[in-house]
């Protein structure tokens, strides 16, 4: 009677102009190779923030898992950064 607990990319999906990437996490527990109960945690990445200075400042993803990170580095052209750089910039207050 084997109780284990993991953790697994449950979905990756790139949404919108600016290509966020929203992750969904699935927390597993299982007895025996039964599924008893299935939590979903979900958080988003953006390309970066601006600094005082208005350059974008890369969102550090060092701590996603690797194929977490090939999707960020694939969808995050540097078209894509700079688009996202002036329409943060148009956002400020």
């Amino acid at each position: 009677m084997a109780i284990t607990k993991e953790t697994q990319i449950g979905k990756i999906e790139v949404i919108g102009k600016y290509k966020s990437v929203q992750v969904r996490t699935d927390t597993v527990v299982m007895e025996d190779g039964e599924e008893l109960s299935r939590k979903y945690h979900r958080h988003v990445l953006h390309p970066g923030t601006l600094d005082s200075n208005d350059n974008l400042v890369a969102t550090d993803i060092s701590g996603e898992a690797t194929e977490i990170q090939a999707v960020c580095n694939a969808v995050w052209t540097q078209d894509v950064k700079n688009s996202y750089t002036a329409f943060l910039i148009t956002q400020k207050i």
